[in-house]
């Protein structure tokens, strides 16, 4: 397998974790009130399905793009591990797969480029 598939599978992989920890957080380990649900899972879920199907098909466009959002993912993990003792060790988590997946995209858009053949006639 190439660096460039392991790095698209480690990107995806930690894409759903990041996802799957987001919905365990609004739905078991810590929901907010019923009123902000909705309100809530649209906020932090909505925005993970946008690129889901170019992420998982390894459209390197889609992979790229998604790293500039997956930031806010970090702010809200950061801002959330300072703040009450309960949630912290889920922003921890969130902040921490959030640099991860932004690693293994870069790697990934890095590593996946066409080779350029070069001109030389000059």
């Amino acid at each position: 397998m190439s660096a460039a598939a392991l790095l698209h599978r480690a990107a995806a992989g930690t894409y759903l974790i990041l996802f799957a920890l987001l919905a365990a957080w609004l739905v078991w380990l810590n929901p907010p009130p019923k009123a902000l649900m909705s309100l809530s899972a649209l906020t932090l879920l909505a925005p993970l399905l946008l690129p889901l199907r170019g992420l998982l098909s390894g459209r390197r466009y889609t992979v790229a793009w998604s790293t500039l959002f997956i930031v806010l993912y970090f702010v809200h993990g950061i801002s959330t591990a300072a703040g009450p003792v309960p949630d912290r060790w889920i922003g921890v988590a969130e902040a921490a797969l959030s640099v991860l997946y932004f690693l293994f995209a870069v790697g990934y858009v890095r590593k996946s480029r066409p080779m350029q053949v070069e001109n030389d006639s000059a």
